[in-house]
């Protein structure tokens, strides 16, 4: 699709590398409140054809490079804010709710008698139907912006492993802060830029950009293309590098997903977008996808796995409503659903069961070695995966199936079984277990219901007092026994024998 290949997800362990050895992160840039005032709508008014909202509840996030850096934060960065702060209501309640996410601010600078940047949404019956912005009429005073300057010196000086410039055209980012930043630039191993204007850090040669397709196309000159994006961006590889002096150019496309355009002449790649939403839902989604892009990039992802990792963080938080944060359990669970075929470790798992969980979702359990796939088995997966919102399949490792089955089983191998598993569209996260029961493993999942198939009773299940003693249940479904996988390999050698005769 598009002449341009699509990049395979991430690994699902990614995010346990990151928290593993939480990189240090420097954001730059302009930091504003959103908030929604919300209520609901029954009349119009009268002196205007206007809905009339009756406010029943506020609420507000960071925005940009607050939203950015609460973003590192919750995938497990450890992150430093240097910004410029009003004295005011609403730079207090971002502070407030910047320390809450766990990002530091002894980097930023408070000036006394200045107006923090904030968006203010009214949502009528969860449409939004105006906004208004507190903006600061003036680039901070001189001594701002050189405690601000200074204090990014210092931070590099002290060590990080990374830099995001977000620079939202807002007038934080003077010429002093960006001449600072190009004096440094030899001591930032990697430097990423998300700037309505990616044209303005071209000296400082970034590691990587992240425009828009809107921002690209102005700063190229030309009109935002209504056809092919993907194709669009494709071609404009080698201009668009040269114009932001990036090694690698991260092109978001919305809808579409994004698009990797390296400058080294490799190839593009792309990575579609788990859902086309609303504009109004895609709020904060590139803050995201540059903080996901960036710890990945620590963590040593190759391009294509920094991308997946990036497009997978911006899919999660376009699933929520306003401005939000996409968490390490989330992207590993949607990582663990992007790649269903690939066996998750123990702790991927329960990162992604933790997440479901607190979506609401039951949790259904079964396991078994999956040797020869079946129409009884896609059966049985179907019924499972009925009872609940998300179905774990634990399968048998090698050395179980062989101490079960006998040493001339398993006939495929764990990866190759849970590849095709992980196929059927009713199976939502493989693992696997090396004892003879998954008693351990169900221990640590604790699902609501744990399915099998066969010809069992519950009571025969050694599996059933633990799940009981859970509160879970036991649900013993259907067994086609002409369709078992002994009886499938019996009848392959039967005629093997036969053939031989």
């Amino acid at each position: 699709m598009h002449g341009v290949p699509v990049v395979p997800p991430a690994p699902a362990t990614l995010p346990s590398t990151i928290r593993r050895c939480p990189p240090r992160v420097l954001v730059v840039g302009d930091a504003l409140l959103d908030s929604w005032i919300s209520g609901p709508v029954h009349r119009v008014g009268r002196d205007a054809p206007v809905p009339v909202v009756e406010p029943n509840s506020t609420r507000s996030a960071p925005g940009g490079a607050a939203n950015v850096a609460a973003n590192l934060a919750a995938l497990g960065a450890r992150v430093e804010l240097a910004a410029v702060f009003g004295d005011d209501p609403d730079g207090r309640a971002l502070r407030r709710a910047l320390r809450g996410s766990g990002v530091g601010l002894d980097r930023s600078v408070v000036e006394l008698g200045r107006p923090t940047t904030a968006k203010h949404r009214l949502v009528a019956a969860g449409q939004p139907v105006a906004r208004y912005d507190t903006v600061a009429p003036s680039p901070p005073c001189r001594s701002s912006d050189l405690a601000l300057a200074d204090a990014v010196t210092e931070a590099v000086h002290a060590g990080v492993d990374a830099v995001v410039v977000a620079d939202y055209g807002l007038g934080t980012l003077g010429p002093r802060v960006r001449r600072r930043l190009a004096r440094a630039r030899s001591g930032i191993a990697l430097l990423v830029v998300d700037a309505h204007d990616p044209g303005r850090w071209v000296a400082l040669a970034p590691d990587a950009v992240t425009p828009s397709m809107a921002e690209a196309a102005e700063l190229l000159g030309e009109p935002v293309p209504h056809g092919d994006r993907v194709a669009w961006g494709a071609a404009r590889g080698t201009a668009l590098a040269a114009a932001t002096g990036a090694a690698e150019v991260l092109l978001t496309l919305d809808v579409d997903g994004a698009l990797r355009l390296p400058a080294s002449g490799e190839a593009p790649g792309r990575r579609p977008a788990a859902h086309a939403v609303a504009d109004a839902l895609a709020c904060g989604a590139g803050d995201t996808f540059t903080a996901a892009w960036t710890v990945a990039a620590c963590a040593g992802a190759t391009g294509g796995q920094a991308l997946a990792c990036a497009q997978a963080a911006a899919d999660v938080v376009v699933a929520q409503p306003g401005t939000a944060v996409c968490s390490a359990d989330a992207l590993t669970a949607h990582l663990a659903a992007a790649d269903r075929g690939r066996v998750l470790s123990r702790s991927d798992l329960l990162c992604a069961v933790a997440e479901h969980r607190r979506s609401g979702h039951r949790v259904v359990f079964t396991n078994g070695c999956f040797d020869v796939l079946h129409r009884g088995h896609v059966a049985y997966l179907r019924q499972a995966r009925a009872l609940g919102d998300v179905l774990v399949v634990a399968l048998n490792s090698d050395a179980s199936v062989s101490r079960l089955k006998g040493p001339e089983r398993p006939l495929n191998p764990l990866e190759d079984r849970a590849g095709v598993v992980g196929a059927v569209d009713a199976v939502d996260l493989v693992t696997s277990f090396d004892a003879d029961t998954p008693v351990d493993l169900i221990e640590q999942v604790r699902p609501e219901v744990y399915a099998k198939g066969g010809d069992y009773t519950a009571q025969m299940l050694p599996e059933t007092p633990v799940v009981e003693r859970l509160g879970g249940q036991v649900q013993v479904l259907s067994y086609l026994s002409d369709h078992s996988t002994t009886a499938i390999v019996a009848r392959i050698r039967s005629a093997d024998r036969e053939g031989a005769r």
